[in-house]
């Protein structure tokens, strides 16, 4: 009977049942360490970019306290985060209403200087935790951080641009106030923000709040000279290309176009004239032609007067006369072809052709 109920094949429900309690018994005991779970691709990369170079902090003393990770975070006081909704500096520019859309009318975070030191401690802590490890990384045989290392690197680097992010947007107001402050004509008002907002963020990576200055005051002044170096770097740019868009310069490119349409289907009227000999060329005429503006098939470039010459056994002065005569012919039957106009001499009355009568055909000795 025993032997009977184990052949017995299992239901689906105690095969689940089984791999259950077979995944229970395999699980580790209680306090052993799980395996830490593998870096994603993008903390690979951020922590190799973080180890290609060297973490910049601000030093200060507190940092080398006793419990001073406990001090600067744990001890430190709230701090009101900023409000940002606020914040449209290139759509308040182009509205007509951006005065009733105040800084004032939102929740406007001002800073105290006791306040400032305890973010830029945090902020520049943060730093320094990120910098040791990069030492104790650098310093081991293998110079490759352990999983503990990396995860620690990390940790303290986003904690770090929190801060950083928590500060910069603290000071937005700051950026576009001197930016309205300090309008250039030559300078568009969302380069100008953009250029500012960069230069609030390499302030916050400069600024000592162990010297007891305001932050606002480090940032202005960095701020203007951003805007400064912008304003020079655009002026080198009008120097080296002066012409700015214009809308008719724009019609004379579009009238440069049409003329060179005009000019190629003229070249290719003229081309099938010599072809098809609607102007009455002699031979001596198209053979000229042909050499001389390259329309012969299978030649490369136009001949000289004096090759041409050689060829029908005349002096270039000669084929100057023959191609001169020639061009005539074509530009007569060109007018009246292509650019519909009548010949002079359909448009003389019956008797008055003396003058055409009187020329003489020019032939080839």
């Amino acid at each position: 009977m025993k032997q009977v109920r184990e052949n017995r094949k299992l239901t689906p429900l105690e095969q689940v049942r089984r791999r259950h309690r077979v995944g229970l018994a395999s699980s580790p005991a209680e306090g052993a360490a799980a395996p830490r779970k593998r870096l994603s691709i993008d903390d690979e990369r951020l922590l190799k970019h973080l180890l290609s170079e060297e973490q910049d902090f601000i030093d200060s003393p507190v940092f080398y306290e006793k419990n001073a990770e406990a001090a600067i975070y744990d001890e430190a006081p709230d701090i009101q985060k900023p409000d940002t909704t606020w914040y449209h500096p290139v759509m308040d520019d182009l509205s007509s209403s951006r005065s009733n859309r105040t800084v004032k009318s939102s929740q406007q975070v001002i800073l105290t200087g006791a306040e400032e030191r305890v973010l830029f401690h945090q902020f520049n802590y943060a730093r320094y935790r990120v910098w040791k490890l990069q030492q104790e990384v650098w310093a081991s045989p293998a110079r490759q951080p352990t999983p503990e290392q990396a995860e620690q690197i990390l940790s303290w680097h986003r904690r770090a641009d929190v801060i950083r992010e928590q500060i910069a947007e603290t000071n937005l107001a700051l950026v576009l106030a001197m930016a309205k402050r300090t309008r250039m004509s030559e300078v568009d008002f969302a380069d100008l923000v953009s250029e500012g907002n960069m230069a609030l963020l390499r302030a916050v990576d400069k600024f000592d709040a162990g010297r007891g200055y305001k932050f606002s005051t480090y940032a202005c002044r960095a701020i203007l000279k951003a805007f400064s170096r912008q304003g020079m770097k655009l002026s080198k740019y009008r120097q080296r290309f002066p012409t700015d868009f214009d809308p008719k310069l724009e019609k004379s490119n579009h009238v440069e176009a049409k003329r060179e349409d005009f000019e190629k289907d003229a070249a290719e009227e003229v081309k099938r004239i010599v072809s098809e000999n609607r102007a009455d060329l002699t031979e001596v005429e198209r053979t000229v032609i042909e050499h001389r503006f390259g329309l012969e098939s299978g030649e490369e470039k136009p001949m000289t007067l004096e090759q041409v010459g050689q060829i029908i056994g005349v002096t270039k002065e000669r084929v100057r006369q023959i191609q001169n005569k020639a061009m005539e012919k074509i530009r007569l039957t060109l007018e009246e072809s292509f650019l519909g106009t009548k010949p002079p001499e359909a448009e003389n009355p019956e008797g008055e052709q003396n003058g055409a009568d009187a020329r003489t055909p020019v032939t080839v000795d």
